[in-house]
């Protein structure tokens, strides 16, 4: 595990309403989910960093993703590095946004059984993972993403989203 001393700067937005539906307090929740996330990682010398999250809806996730990935479609988390890669000390290093449909996110818990709050901290894990370069592209990528989620996730007391896939 990355040295735990690194410290996080996050911004939140939840710009559609039915986010406080489901999570009423939005930092105290996805604060422990980054922070734990971030222990799996060797960021080198980097002492701080900087995450943006957007708490959205399926429309703007459409709109981002067509955007973006040119696939006009909603998706449950979108994730949007920043490319910087500054090792300075006295500067948190911006790794990107991470970017939350509700609507799909919702759905998706549903369907799999579980609640709002655990997927919601997977894609969250998930997401985070992508900013700091893991990807899931081609097998082998996947498998060592996949592998990490489901350790992170279990220091979270949360189950292998994994487990039912063939």
């Amino acid at each position: 595990m990355a040295d735990q001393d690194l410290e996080m700067v996050l911004d939140i937005n939840v710009e559609a309403g039915d986010w406080p539906s489901q999570v009423t307090d939005t930092r105290a929740l996805i604060t422990p989910i980054l922070e734990k996330t971030l222990t799996f990682v060797d960021l080198a010398d980097i002492k701080g960093v900087e995450i943006s999250v957007l708490l959205t809806d399926d429309a703007h996730q459409q709109v981002l993703n067509a955007q973006w990935r040119g696939l006009d479609k909603t998706t449950n988390v979108l994730s949007f590095p920043s490319g910087e890669s500054s090792g300075e000390t006295d500067v948190a290093l911006f790794v990107g946004d991470i970017s939350l449909a509700f609507e799909t996110v919702l759905k998706e818990a549903q369907t799999q059984g579980l609640s709002f709050s655990d997927h919601l901290s997977h894609l969250l894990v998930h997401g985070l993972l992508h900013l700091l370069g893991f990807d899931h592209e081609v097998d082998e990528d996947a498998t060592e993403m996949e592998t990490l989620e489901i350790e992170i996730l279990k220091t979270l007391g949360l189950a292998n989203p994994y487990a039912d896939e063939s």
